[in-house]
């Protein structure tokens, strides 16, 4: 069994929701054999025929002399498309995005110089637990072991220098240069990034890909995944710890984080929050993995920049029950947040930790919750203090007419445009807090339609990212928030986007630059140079494929560039930039920015 990834129809899957017809426990026979019909019995065929059984049917590359023969057999397999990136490092972000949607995603580059430079966007993809293959067209069998210097490396006749790097942000790593045990160590990788959700790197040696060889003739064995079991006794235990915990509370509450979507406990959660009638919040990181339409739900928990009214519910709730959260300095606004562990039960994918103790390993996170939902008594006391005390928030100040565009009334605007039928990446930056202020409809929000990268934070990741996530979701419009300082260092493959036909919606917001480190610690530093970020683009559109430009400087010219973006221009790229002011920013980065200066700014302990 594969998790609850549904391989019969791959463009079901989403990283943390139920498969839609049911999960699979191998790949039938039948569908094995016409595979082989249609290819040759090669190492490359046969790695396309794994991505496309696993769900995969676009992978990101930048060619290079090591990897072009992989390429062929790759791109020879018909339900296998190759997407080619501007750069690798936009290549690991657009794969990083597929996983998102599709529950997996994959990307091949070349030796060294590729895959050094892919490196940065799989540090980030293991860092959210995504499961992308990392292919790397490797040097030839015959030069390993020969003291011979290749180009592409560092001038040195060791060829593992790659290999360390991506040891530390891959879960497995296989070098492929022999063909005997090619079978093996393929599947392998690509059985531990499903099991581990995490990225695997795979080296394939440049002369080996297209070579007939007698392992690759027979009929595959069908792939499958042994599922992973809770331990009976653990999880009794467990649930009976807790809800003896909680039920003696008085206003218990529930908090969504992140690795909920790993553990793929999204439904379960609902299940608990339905059953036990608890008030239920998110972290910022998790915003998308829970239904906002939910009756209990308060918004997002993020200490001082919280959703008005949530902190203050969770913070001075007797117990509260965090489902796989991360506690980072920028998740606990500088280690802000005024929660208390001897409060808290803490449900991690595998292990479950009541206040300071027990601790109960070997315990899934989503039976843990499906069985505690039927253990625990109705409690709805958070969420009537909630209700007592919400007063609803302000709409931003009306503009004036030719006034320039303020990023709130921005946001009132993009607000209007989600439906079920959209989905939201938000960028590194300002993006990040005027975008958790989003309210995702039903359809939306609910299956993952809300993406940001809050624990790696690599400005830039949106660009590939938007790529990535909607090949994989063609019937969804893409709508990005990216700031020009992102922008500026992933920018290229708008070119991709353009190539493949998509239709997401970009808006770039431009004040001149990095607004969320002025906001940490300013100085000139922060500062960079404006491009005519409209004219860019055109330039690269060069009047092949479908986009659409223009630049907007008040909510009037806002108000009729979106009519164009959703109307006459739908099926184009649309690329909409926001002249913004450079102090214009939202009131939760000013205080998160000064709470983690503070952080940063912290003196030696002494010694």
């Amino acid at each position: 069994m594969i998790g609850t990834l549904d391989y019969t129809n791959p463009q079901n899957n989403c990283i943390g929701c139920p498969p839609r017809n049911g999960a699979v426990s191998s790949i039938q026979e039948s569908q094995a054999s016409s595979l082989m019909a249609s290819t040759d019995a090669t190492l490359g065929s046969h790695l396309a025929r794994r991505l496309v059984q696993i769900g995969v049917s676009d992978v990101f590359s930048v060619p290079g002399d090591f990897n072009l023969t992989l390429l062929d057999h790759l791109i020879a397999e018909p339900g296998l498309k190759n997407i080619g990136c501007c750069n690798e490092l936009n290549a690991g972000y657009a794969a990083d995005g597929y996983a998102r949607a599709r529950g997996v995603g994959a990307c091949v580059v070349t030796f060294t110089v590729g895959g050094l430079s892919v490196l940065n966007a799989i540090a980030g993809a293991y860092s959210e637990n995504l499961p992308v293959i990392c292919v790397v067209g490797g040097p030839n069998t015959n030069d390993y072991g020969t003291n011979r210097i290749l180009h592409h490396t560092i001038g040195l006749p060791d060829f593992s220098q790659e290999l360390r790097c991506f040891q530390t942000v891959t879960c497995y790593q296989a070098v492929v240069n022999n063909l005997e045990d090619a079978h093996e160590q393929i599947d392998k990788a690509v059985a531990t990034a499903l099991k581990e959700s995490k990225p695997v790197y795979i080296s394939i040696s440049c002369n080996l890909a297209g070579i007939p060889h007698p392992t690759f003739i027979r009929e595959p064995i069908p792939f499958s995944i042994s599922p992973r079991l809770s331990n009976k006794q653990g999880l009794e235990a467990a649930v009976e710890a807790a809800a003896a915990f909680l039920d003696k509370a008085v206003k218990p509450v529930m908090v969504g984080g992140p690795k909920l979507r790993v553990a793929k406990a999204c439904d379960a959660f609902v299940e608990l929050a339905d059953a036990c009638g608890y008030a239920l919040a998110v972290m910022p990181s998790a915003k998308g993995l829970v239904p906002e339409h939910h009756p209990h739900f308060l918004g997002t928990y993020w200490g001082a920049v919280s959703t008005a009214f949530c902190a203050e519910i969770v913070e001075s709730a007797d117990a509260y029950l965090f489902a796989g959260p991360i506690f980072n300095d920028y998740s606990s606004v500088g280690y802000s947040l005024l929660l208390k562990k001897e409060k808290a039960i803490i449900v991690q994918p595998d292990r479950v930790v009541i206040a300071n103790g027990p601790a109960f390993g070997c315990v899934l996170m989503k039976d843990f919750l499906s069985a505690l939902a039927s253990r625990l008594k109705r409690n709805t006391a958070a969420y009537e203090n909630y209700h007592r005390i919400y007063v609803s928030e302000g709409l931003p100040l009306k503009s004036e007419p030719g006034e320039a565009l303020r990023v709130n009334v921005l946001f009132q605007h993009i607000q209007q445009m989600l439906s079920g039928d959209t989905a939201v990446i938000a960028e590194t930056g300002d993006s990040w807090f005027n975008c958790q202020k989003l309210k995702l409809p039903e359809g939306c929000g609910w299956c993952c339609r809300y993406q940001f990268q809050m624990q790696y934070g690599s400005i830039g990741w949106s660009v590939g990212a938007t790529l990535g996530y909607a090949q994989a979701v063609p019937d969804k419009r893409v709508i990005s928030c990216i700031g020009d300082g992102s922008f500026q260092v992933t920018a290229q493959d708008v070119s991709t986007m353009i190539t493949c036909g998509q239709n997401s919606i970009i808006f770039l917001i431009n004040n001149g630059g990095y607004t969320i480190e002025v906001e940490i610690h300013d100085g000139p530093y922060n500062v960079i140079k404006n491009w005519n970020y409209t004219g860019l683009v055109d330039a690269i559109h060069n009047g092949e494929g479908n986009c659409w430009t223009t630049r907007v400087h008040s909510e009037e010219e806002l108000i009729e560039a979106i009519a164009m973006a959703t109307g006459e221009k739908k099926d184009c790229l649309c690329f909409i930039e926001v002249i913004a002011h450079k102090d214009d920013t939202s009131k939760e980065l000013l205080e998160w920015g000064s709470r983690v200066c503070s952080a940063n700014s912290r003196p030696p302990n002494p010694q």
